[in-house]
């Protein structure tokens, strides 16, 4: 019996290395030990996952690319990046909002795209609680109580009842408001002076009616940051609609989308840098990155959910699909994070935006 290993096996197996290329990173993860004697900040813990590997590196480099978009300043002219925010209305629906109502409240975004949800969860909130449940809680017995389920989150039917109760006078309030700039129109002549009510319009208007500091519409509305909605109508706000639609019969609130897609196709033409930050996929997505194609792509972007590509869906698209169609540009610095918003936004959000904030800071 040779006591030698086959030579065609010991080729297989230990086939020899070329050189590493210069510049690669030993993978490291976050020794703790250097923290003894102190509590590691967030900020540091995820600088140290930086050479980690996994969705632990893509977190970090989502960090990383965020502090660039706010350092960038337009040399000539000083202008700052134009940041796209896009979430979809689960998000809003859980404690994560109030991340986002703090980038909204110091002015760390330019503009926000989000769902129905996203627009009337917020308000929700305001006139009545979201509790946590659980994920496993039949939906049968939940609906014989009243109790709708969004994952393991409970919304009362009731607190749907309130808010009827407090827009449908709103939408009242518009429609006159609409009919009288029309009467106007006529008499003067000029189409100018018509009011043409859109979504990011009427989010505007509900942000400054709602006057509740808790709410992402009202940062939103007071620091003059549109809030556009393309799919409003999908969402107990479309219900509402539809109800006031026969409380006003013959009249009825109109709605121009086409002017919210030139105001948002604008703001990234006209910008210096664009910046996408979008948590999660489905329209939110789609339509930042859309805008940002009228420029020949975003230079910097940030996709966070935990959709895979393997069925050709925009959700699960990594941003190289996008760089594909021009909507970010080839040489962009552009991460997806491949995990649940709730979980590593904040922490991302630790390491840049909430990072030694000067009481005077603002971007874009």
């Amino acid at each position: 019996m040779s006591t030698s290993a086959p030579t065609s096996a010991m080729d297989s197996v230990l086939v020899a290395s070329e050189p590493v290329p210069e510049g690669t990173h030993e993978v490291r993860g976050v020794d703790f030990d250097k923290f003894q004697g102190r509590d590691i900040t967030v900020a540091e813990l995820v600088e140290n996952l930086t050479h980690t590997g996994f969705q632990g590196s893509a977190v970090a480099e989502a960090a990383r690319i965020i502090n660039d978009m706010r350092a960038y300043r337009n040399p000539e002219t000083g202008a700052k990046t134009t940041i796209f925010l896009g979430y979809t209305s689960n998000l809003i629906s859980s404690g994560l909002r109030d991340t986002l109502r703090y980038l909204v409240k110091h002015n760390h975004v330019s503009a926000i795209v989000t769902t129905a949800g996203g627009v009337e969860e917020d308000l929700i909130k305001c006139l009545a609680p979201t509790y946590l449940g659980s994920f496993t809680t039949p939906g049968a017995g939940l609906r014989a109580k009243g109790l709708n389920r969004i994952g393991n989150l409970l919304v009362p039917n009731n607190n749907y009842c309130a808010f009827e109760d407090w827009v449908i006078p709103i939408l009242d309030r518009m429609l006159e408001e609409q009919e009288a700039a029309k009467r106007k129109a006529l008499e003067t002549g000029d189409e100018e002076d018509e009011l043409h009510w859109t979504p990011s319009r009427i989010t505007e208007r509900l942000g400054r009616e709602i006057n509740n500091e808790d709410s992402v519409l009202y940062w939103a509305a007071r620091n003059n940051i549109p809030v556009f909605c393309p799919a409003l109508t999908d969402g107990s706000l479309g219900d509402m609609l539809y109800f006031h639609t026969f409380k006003s019969s013959p009249q009825r609130l109109r709605v121009d989308i086409v002017d919210d897609v030139r105001r948002i196709n604008t703001m990234a033409v006209r910008a210096a840098r664009a910046g996408m930050i979008i948590l999660g996929g489905g329209v939110v997505k789609h339509h930042i990155a859309n805008a940002c194609l009228m420029r020949n792509g975003a230079e910097h972007a940030v996709y966070i959910n935990t959709a895979q590509e393997f069925d050709g869906s925009d959700a699960g698209a990594r941003p190289d699909e996008a760089v594909s169609w021009g909507k970010i540009k080839s040489d962009a610095n552009a991460v997806k994070v491949y995990a649940e918003a709730t979980v590593v936004f904040p922490l991302i959000v630790a390491a840049s935006f909430a990072r030694a904030q000067a009481p005077t800071e603002t971007s874009s």
